[in-house]
């Protein structure tokens, strides 16, 4: 991991012809990118490691389908309600202090989660995973911010995707010996020696360089965005399982009347969660509404097509996720040069095309029958990890260079928080949309990888598969349209940003 971040180092240092930077600033900045990476790294581990396990906790904990559906949701849910909101606490108290503190409740949620007694505990022992997360997630980009020169950030986000690539790699290989080897537990423990080593490293090396800004918070838009989000995922995956029932519309319809009361709160707040008057800039705004459709089209891609390994063709959940891995590697092969193209070009084209290679992926996607060769999914696979690792840091780096001055982290928030919302809708829409080609059982029984499906339900399923992916890649042509139009756009930023948007997959 340090030779990794010495490398990283040495790719955002000034072009020749500029003044070199100094020895002790070199060494500074090749830390703090290891301490960042390290933080991407567990968050991105703890992401692959859970969805294998699912199957061996739901037995083990002898909790229902539903119940662990929540292990993820619940955690989804977290980040999504606190990435803005603890972002501020960083701009108020120090996001070097709040990145660390990230890492000790990230490393003792795990902890708990692996001690926990049943389902119900689980999911409240992910919630404190979830707050853990969302520091890191929020402050690790302003870090980034602070530490490399404006002109050169699409480069250094993109080298946050070798640290997600990595964690992803990492928790699908370290979850398949921990399930077949030892006892499920351990899933969670495993985070342990990793925080606890990237904490003491942020603790002794990471400095303040950014004075601390008072800031507002929006306690009555995080409470209506959490209830109404709350709602409508209750509504989806009751769905899911129960069919659409007068009590699942009713909480469907509240859900959503949250979420329209959401808007009309940040119209007149002070402090808004959500500043929409950003929105009035084309470049963020179509940067912003991109990063949500992608989101909100590619997150249900990845569990649809580890259902359709589990249980049309019958892999393991082990199995099926090692076919994914050429993705991981090549997208964080290829994400620190498709961000320095950014830098040098500008977001509009390095975004674009990740964005129609993501599609093209979801194109080949849809081409999966029942006999489909395997190869057809790691080409896929591929293609999709190329195309995300084009798409994120040119994007992030176009909200941040396009923010208005003294609004850095209201930009990074409003990015981070679209693509949250994207991802947690995108996750219930799999769901949804597994459980209305088959049967409900069985959908929630393949997706936790404990069942396989006859042969009549197989081809009711790859049916069911190709009408989501056409979905998906309607909902990628609509964030490729907005990404083409996205205006004339800067480059660099202003000075050093208030707060970062995570180049990583899982930032933005």
């Amino acid at each position: 991991m340090i030779r990794l971040a010495e490398d990283a180092a040495a790719a955002v240092s000034p072009t020749r012809g500029a003044a070199a930077a100094s020895t002790d600033e070199r060494r500074y900045r090749t830390i703090a990118l290891t301490v960042v990476l390290m933080g991407v790294m567990i968050t991105a581990v703890d992401t692959t490691i859970v969805v294998l396990g699912l199957p061996v906790m739901m037995q083990r904990l002898h909790a229902n389908m539903v119940g662990m559906v929540w292990v993820i949701m619940a955690y989804l849910l977290v980040l999504t309600m606190t990435t803005t909101q603890l972002g501020r606490f960083g701009d108020m108290y120090g996001r070097v202090r709040m990145y660390n503190l990230g890492f000790a409740v990230f490393t003792a949620g795990s902890v708990l989660c692996g001690l926990a007694g049943g389902a119900g505990q689980l999911v409240a022992f992910r919630i404190v995973q979830g707050l853990g997360g969302a520091l890191v997630s929020a402050n690790s980009g302003a870090i980034i911010a602070d530490t490399v020169p404006p002109a050169e950030r699409g480069r250094a986000y993109g080298l946050t995707a070798i640290g997600w690539n990595v964690g992803a790699v990492l928790g699908i290989l370290l979850g398949g010996l921990i399930i077949t080897f030892v006892n499920w537990r351990y899933i969670f423990f495993i985070n342990l020696p990793i925080g606890t080593a990237g904490l003491l490293m942020g603790l002794r090396v990471l400095r303040e360089r950014s004075p601390r800004m008072a800031r507002g918070l929006d306690l009555p838009g995080t409470g209506l965005l959490g209830a109404g989000l709350l709602l409508v995922l209750l509504a989806l995956t009751n769905a899911s399982g129960a069919g659409w029932t007068t009590a699942v519309s009713v909480r469907m319809g509240v859900g959503l009347l949250f979420l329209v009361a959401l808007v009309l709160w940040e119209r007149r707040c002070p402090v808004p969660l959500v500043d929409l008057e950003l929105l009035r800039h084309r470049v963020l705004t179509s940067s912003v509404l991109a990063a949500f459709f992608q989101s909100l089209g590619s997150y249900a891609v990845i569990f649809l097509v580890i259902m359709y390994l589990q249980g049309v063709r019958g892999l393991s959940p082990f199995a099926a996720a090692l076919l994914l891995i050429p993705g991981y590697v090549v997208g964080g092969l290829v994400a620190p040069y498709a961000g320095r193209i950014a830098d040098r070009h500008g977001a509009r084209v390095p975004a674009s095309l990740g964005l129609a290679l993501q599609a093209a992926a979801f194109v080949l996607y849809a081409t999966l029958g029942v006999r489909t060769p395997l190869w057809i999914v790691v080409s896929a696979a591929l293609i999709n990890g190329i195309g995300s690792a084009f798409f994120f840091p040119a994007n992030s780096s176009a909200v941040m260079a396009n923010a208005p001055a003294g609004s850095y982290g209201v930009a990074s928030g409003l990015l981070r928080t679209m693509s949250n919302i994207g991802m947690v809708a995108s996750f219930a829409i799999a769901l949804l949309a597994a459980a209305a080609a088959i049967p409900r059982q069985a959908a929630f029984a393949i997706f936790l990888g404990v069942s396989r499906l006859t042969s009549s339900l197989a081809h009711g399923f790859v049916r069911g598969l190709h009408a989501a992916l056409f979905t998906a890649i309607a909902l990628m042509l609509v964030a490729l349209l907005l990404s083409v139009l996205r205006g004339e756009e800067r480059r660099g930023g202003h000075g050093t940003a208030g707060a970062g948007a995570a180049g990583a997959r899982g930032g933005g």
